[in-house]
């Protein structure tokens, strides 16, 4: 008798998805569907041989492995038996029926696998000889984590969220300012047949190490370094210039898929990401591979350059801003009017009890951490309690959305040169936003959620101070510094009015209000100035500034202001329509100093999304994209994208004519829904004069 020659195997792709929540993978849905199952559960095959099975001579062996030279944790192997038996440490097969030449089996994969593309070979031999016959399965078999699971590493206990953080694939990235924060929609897509080998890519340009990649920990760290390209070319090239000619400009983005499937096939980092697109890909990442992720917006975010635990800003003696540091050649700290990074799910088994759940990531390049520009997973309950010694850049996190902003004046009697003239414990971590979950809201805000109290504490309780300064007391260099900080006693004070948000072509004005507290007269030294800034603080241009000076009686108040034009700030804006307003003031007879300032928006009308019939699968339809230029001049140069997983071509980009003065843009796309059910959309405008145009819809797709 010679061995059992393998026929066919058959993994019923389909069926197992069902029951591993993988279903929506296109892959498992093609004419010839792959295998995608999640760890630590059972998923269902069939092996056909050329002869029946016996089972007192024929021994069957399934073979799993993850890379070429496979190691212990990267190879599966076990021998089919009837009375095979199942635990989550171990891989097994068992025999679950027998018909003939057919025999039905059901493998067991440990909960703490590496994830990856597993490969398979079944060997057969008879009980006394050791002559074989080996079979090679010509189909990779995705093992994905599993968070439905208690004892898998990401399990989330509320597995209804799962429906959020891990299937949903169309959702929202919170931009704008914190008094106008607006949801930028947007396609992860992490379905799409692309996506999971180009993650498989991603992990192996990170030289993630095949037997590390069961563990979120190390997994998710890796991916905040290889999503930007500043270390060992990674997905996307990050630029902050305005300048795209060579690329796609940031903004005209409208979803992760084209950005993961040109990186796979040129294997070269996609020109061009800013943070909202780099947190937006990881999100995409993380969902695909199993883990739980959310894409966070933190309003008014810090970045501290010299881990002093503040933002210190530096002015000469007459109050002018310098755009240095005199104490940190590495560079200035800044304020960015947003930062978008991500959070994932997962325990932390490394840490002390108390530290597992939401953890932040961030692939947005800003400061190395053990030499990459990579940061977390930090535990948001170790940054809301500001402590510092777990890992990982709990500190820099800490930073970003409880930092206190110290402004400091030269001052020539001063030991280090410069003493501290103001001190603010409130202007950064304004507001932390993400998606609501089960909500999508195409044209409002209903599906924003507010997690500022996941990360912080309220401001000015005496939790959070208390958090702020635990975090200082492991911080040498944030001591030195905040012994130096003590609010000056002033008689005169001064506050700047905040805009909330200016819908773009209308004017707006820059006010302080003064109050004299003193019973003497006061001549007060004023510079009030608009510019246009980056979304990351980086100045633009000067729109208007004004200096002068103010007589104010004793016990009065008074106020100062300019106005500034639509024709002053549109020639200068830049792209996403950022704006600072900023006041300095010297009361010349006491020599107090105060300086403050404030970011809006410059509010860009909204794409409408619209159908001229009913949506039905695979049937042409035509989508209609609209809004009215609220500019008087013309948009010229103009070009819109509308994307959506539910459609035939995934990105659809189309240049249009120009659009009149306060004229109506409108133009129809012919489309093609491949997804029965309900489908986003996303849509973006640009054009020479007007960029980030967007909008979105949900619609629901009918049988036909």
């Amino acid at each position: 008798m010679e061995p059992l020659v393998v026929n066919v195997v058959y993994f019923y792709p389909k069926e197992n998805a069902e029951s591993h929540n993988t279903s929506r993978y296109e892959v498992v849905n093609d004419e010839n569907p792959t295998t995608v199952v999640r760890r630590g559960q059972p998923f269902n095959g069939v092996v056909r041989f050329d002869r029946s099975y016996d089972e007192e001579t024929d021994i069957i062996q399934l073979v799993f492995t993850l890379e070429n030279k496979p190691q212990m944790d990267t190879q599966g192997s076990m021998f089919l038996s009837s009375d095979a038996i199942s635990d989550n440490n171990s891989w097994s097969a068992k025999l679950t029926q027998v018909q003939g030449e057919d025999l039905s089996f059901e493998v067991f994969t440990p909960v703490y696998v590496p994830i990856g593309s597993w490969t398979l070979r079944v060997v057969t031999r008879l009980r006394d000889s050791i002559e074989r016959q080996i079979y090679v399965f010509d189909q990779d078999i995705y093992i994905l984590f599993n968070p439905w699971n208690p004892d898998d590493q990401t399990y989330m206990e509320d597995c209804n969220l799962l429906q959020e953080y891990v299937l949903n694939d169309v959702g929202k990235v919170w931009v704008g300012s914190t008094k106008s924060a607006s949801g930028k929609p947007w396609v992860y897509g992490q379905f799409d047949a692309s996506v999971l080998p180009a993650c498989m890519f991603i992990l192996d340009r990170a030289q993630v190490p095949f037997y590390q990649r069961g563990d979120p920990i190390k997994l998710t760290r890796a991916i905040s370094r290889i999503v930007n390209s500043n270390d060992d070319a990674g997905v996307l090239v990050g630029r902050w210039s305005g300048q795209y000619e060579d690329g796609t400009s940031p903004s005209e983005w409208t979803g992760s898929v084209d950005i993961l499937q040109q990186y796979f096939e040129t294997q070269q980092g996609v020109r061009y990401g800013q943070c909202w697109v780099f947190s937006s890909v990881v999100t995409t990442v993380c969902r695909a591979l199993g883990i739980p992720c959310r894409s966070v917006t933190n309003f008014v975010s810090a970045h501290d350059a010299n881990n002093s635990l503040s933002v210190d800003k530096y002015y000469t003696e007459h109050m002018e801003e310098l755009d240095f540091d005199p104490n940190n050649p590495r560079g200035a700290d800044s304020i960015w009017n947003y930062h978008v990074w991500n959070d994932v799910w997962m325990a932390r088994p490394d840490l002390p009890e108390g530290y597992g759940g939401w953890q932040a990531i961030d692939a947005t390049p800003q400061e190395t951490s053990s030499g990459f520009y990579q940061c977390g997973p930090a535990p948001l309950e170790a940054i809301k309690q500001g402590v510092l010694g777990v890992s990982h850049d709990v500190e820099f996190m800490l930073s970003c959305v409880n930092a206190d902003l110290l402004r400091w004046r030269v001052d020539p009697y001063a030991e280090s040169g410069y003493s501290v003239v103001d001190t603010n414990d409130y202007h950064v971590g304004r507001m932390i936003l993400t998606k609501k979950p089960f909500v999508f809201d195409p044209i409002g805000d209903e599906d924003r959620e507010d997690i500022t109290d996941q990360y912080k504490y309220r401001e000015g309780t005496v939790s959070e101070r208390i958090a702020l300064m635990n975090g200082i007391r492991f911080s040498e260099r944030a001591k030195r510094y905040y012994s130096l900080a003590s609010n000056l006693a002033s008689d005169v004070t001064f506050k700047l009015r905040e805009l909330d948000s200016v819908p773009i072509g209308q004017d707006f004005s820059v006010v302080v209000d003064i109050q004299n507290n003193s019973d003497e007269e006061r001549n007060i030294k004023v510079s009030l100035s608009a510019f246009s800034v980056f979304y990351n603080g980086v100045r633009a241009d000067v729109v208007k500034k004004v200096e002068g000076r103010i007589f104010i009686a004793p016990n009065t108040s008074e106020e100062i202001s300019i106005q500034v034009t639509a024709s002053e700030y549109l020639p200068k804006l830049v792209e996403y329509c950022n704006m600072k307003i900023s006041a300095m003031v010297i009361v010349e007879e006491t020599k107090q100093s105060w300086a403050d300032n404030d970011d809006f928006h410059i509010i860009r009308p909204n794409i409408n999304i619209q159908f001229n019939e009913d949506l039905m699968f695979w049937q042409p339809a035509t989508a209609v994209l609209s809004f009215d230029n609220p500019l008087e001049f013309t948009l010229t140069g103009c070009e819109c994208r509308l994307a959506s997983s539910g459609i035939s071509g995934r990105t659809l980009r189309l240049p249009v004519g120009d659009v009149d003065p306060q004229g109506q843009f409108a133009v129809e796309i012919p489309i093609q829904p491949s997804r029965l059910g309900n489908v986003n959309f996303v849509a973006t405008f640009t054009s020479a004069e007007l960029k980030d145009v967007h909008g979105a819809a949900s619609v629901e797709v009918y049988d036909g």
